[in-house]
């Protein structure tokens, strides 16, 4: 009766012992520690391919890399100690493309006479578009508990700008009179850029008007918020959590101005002549919340499966 007892409380301690040894066969730690760095990705790829995989289902595509949230900021942490990490959040994002075309040189398409073999004349356009996303993030996280399951909790704030500008270059310059006159045509027009106006809101235009500059308005966003989730380490260093935020959540939308060109005249004038002129769009916003991440959705996906890297 007393070797069973014995036993039963050796294996009883074995198995407490094993519970709380938080290192894996190899010797490696699970949780992470003092100095250790983290990345985030959202799991919900991996765990959908898991499940395909075992369910045997037909088509399984191989999970990706996604962003957490829809501003496609690269989150992280640092380790202070096992019970304390720096939480931030990085985009840079600077694009732009040009796209040329080339159209019948209309000057001199009214003087000039091309006989085969020889080419028409031409002259190029240019569209160049640009755009650029700046997002900042950071924060402290504090973190509770002993085993592979973690709880945390802490705050953020975080900052995000985005803009975006549209220059067009035109071959034909605009000429107002004589033989060698230039208006806007609908040759100049590029697929989806809405550079030509038909009837532009321009007092004294003559016909149409075309676009030179166009910035199609800033955004700016401020949010500050306060977050609590739990993850679960299911191998050495790498987790699957997920959490929940609150706060405020600030978002200003600049208006769009286009600079025009065309032909017309001023108020008493008596001829016509080549004149710009900037027009600003009808919208412009901004908006202010104080809820859950649900609503006031700015930097973290709530209640998002997330899967965490650290080294």
């Amino acid at each position: 009766m007393k070797k069973s007892i014995a036993l039963v409380a050796l294996a009883f301690g074995v198995t407490s012992a094993f519970a709380q040894d938080l290192t894996s066969k190899k010797g490696e730690p699970i949780l992470p520690e003092a100095g250790d760095w983290s990345i985030g990705i959202e799991a919900t790829p991996f765990l959908d391919y898991a499940g395909n995989f075992f369910g045997k289902t037909n088509k399984n595509n191989a999970p990706t890399w996604n962003f957490l949230n829809g501003n496609n900021v690269i989150v992280g942490k640092y380790f202070i100690d096992a019970n304390k990490a720096v939480r931030g959040g990085l985009r840079l994002g600077f694009n732009s493309n040009t796209e040329r075309q080339m159209v019948a040189d209309r000057a001199a398409a009214s003087n000039t006479t091309v006989t085969f073999p020889s080419a028409d004349l031409m002259k190029e356009n240019e569209w160049k578009s640009s755009n650029n996303g700046i997002g900042l993030t950071g924060g402290i996280e504090m973190r509770k508990g002993k085993t592979r399951l973690q709880g945390f909790y802490g705050g953020e704030v975080g900052i995000f700008f985005g803009s975006s500008k549209d220059v067009f270059t035109y071959g034909n310059g605009l000429v107002a009179s004589g033989t060698s006159q230039v208006a806007v045509s609908n040759d100049d027009a590029f697929t989806g850029a809405n550079n030509i106006e038909a009837a532009p809101p321009i007092q004294g235009v003559v016909g149409s008007a075309r676009a030179t500059e166009r910035k199609n308005g800033s955004t700016f966003i401020f949010g500050l918020r306060g977050f609590v989730g739990a993850e679960y380490f299911v191998l050495p260093k790498i987790s699957i959590g997920a959490e929940f935020g609150w706060g405020i959540g600030f978002t200003s939308r600049g208006k769009e101005t286009t600079t025009w060109e065309s032909i017309g005249a001023s108020s008493g004038a008596t001829s016509n002549t080549v004149g710009t002129t900037t027009i600003e769009g009808s919208k412009k916003g901004s908006s202010f919340g104080l809820d859950t991440d649900n609503i006031n959705n700015l930097w973290s996906p709530s209640a998002a499966l997330r899967m965490n890297f650290h080294f």
